[in-house]
């Protein structure tokens, strides 16, 4: 006879969220790997890339933005590893911090893109329309990812997890450092290469 292995409810729910998280962190990875696809398509047909007239995308503020975001995932790892250590008061601050460098993030995008519609890279046209289409998407990744840190912060308010309980928490970290990847990969490609 066959051993029946009895999987634990808090193992089952672990198991089964973990799982949903990386189908869908997958299906958003393709979609975005869609675009990488796109994107080295246009510039293989590229003559000259960037085109000639267009303005040459900037390099340091997106550099900063980097940093900043990479940060912000660090801050939430730690946290997270906090609130497994059972330290609750560290882990609400490293969220907070977390929230705070993901909102500076965006205000540092807000700022590059005044500063590159400023110097005259408009929508149309490929080159153009890689640059706002991608760093759009992210910034909407972004936006959706500050929405479920607040979440997390808000109920670690209210004590809400605990070192036992932290599946919400890996959940919302996996996202958030998805869309961390994503940049990263975004500033390599875009920007750098």
């Amino acid at each position: 006879m066959g051993t029946v292995v009895e999987i634990k409810p808090r193992a089952q729910e672990e198991l089964t969220s973990s799982l949903g998280m990386l189908v869908f962190l997958a299906s958003w990875g393709m979609m975005f790997a869609g675009l990488f696809f796109a994107y080295g398509f246009a510039r293989s047909k590229a003559i000259v890339w960037p085109p000639a007239g267009a303005p040459v995308l900037p390099l340091g503020l997106p550099a900063i933005n980097t940093v900043v975001i990479l940060a912000s995932s660090l801050t939430f790892a730690q946290g997270l590893n906090s609130l497994r250590r059972g330290l609750r008061a560290r882990f609400r601050a490293l969220v907070g911090v977390t929230f705070v460098l993901g909102a500076i993030f965006l205000v540092l995008q807000l700022a590059l893109w005044q500063h590159v519609v400023a110097a005259g890279l408009p929508v149309a046209g490929t080159y153009g329309a890689v640059f706002y289409s991608f760093t759009a998407l992210h910034a909407l990744h972004v936006i959706v990812g500050l929405g479920l840190v607040l979440w997390v912060f808000a109920r670690s308010l209210f004590g809400k997890y605990t070192e036992h309980n932290t599946i919400n928490v890996r959940m919302c970290a996996m996202f958030w450092h998805f869309v961390d990847v994503v940049w990263v990969l975004m500033f390599l490609t875009i920007y750098v290469f």
